[in-house]
């Protein structure tokens, strides 16, 4: 589902959805000690403190480029991001939870108040995403809430700590 295929309500509440993920992440881990959000997911998959580092160097490094770029350029050619690969690189467990949510919560809130005055014509701006293929301005909202839809489920079935 593109964007431009929205009505501008259900445009609304697709940028609303996506400006609650911060405020998740907080209620679900805010109150851990380091200790406890360091710990590895089930079956060794993220833990805490890496599925908030990982939603962080996303919305940076994955998703507010690829605004920034296809905004800025012609047909660009976008790099997928190895999510798996940079939180070994980056030791995410060894890094600070707050910190993390507050890098999501503020580039979330940078990115969202870009979408959130497109023109129509920025909208249908497009390039290559590796591994994905044609992906236009119109579809980043929603790669994002499937994303969000995905950690969140991982996140639902953790145990509470």
């Amino acid at each position: 589902m593109k964007v431009l295929s929205l009505t501008r309500d259900q445009r609304r509440d697709l940028l609303n959805d996506l400006r609650s993920m911060p405020d998740f992440l907080e209620q679900r881990f805010g109150s851990l000690s380091r200790e406890v959000a360091a710990q590895s997911g089930e079956g060794g998959g993220f833990g805490p403190v890496e599925h908030c580092w990982h939603l962080a160097d996303l919305e940076v490094e994955g998703f507010g480029i690829r605004i920034a770029r296809l905004l800025s350029e012609v047909e660009p050619s976008l790099p997928d991001f190895d999510g798996g690969r940079i939180a070994e690189e980056r030791s995410y467990r060894t890094r600070s939870l707050p910190e993390a949510i507050g890098l999501f919560k503020t580039t979330r809130e940078a990115n969202l108040e870009v979408l959130g005055r497109l023109t129509p014509a920025e909208w249908s701006r497009a390039g290559t995403q590796e591994g994905v293929g044609r992906v236009a301005l119109c579809d980043v909202p929603q790669m994002m809430a499937e994303h969000d839809r995905a950690h969140r489920a991982e996140i639902e079935l953790m145990a509470p700590r």
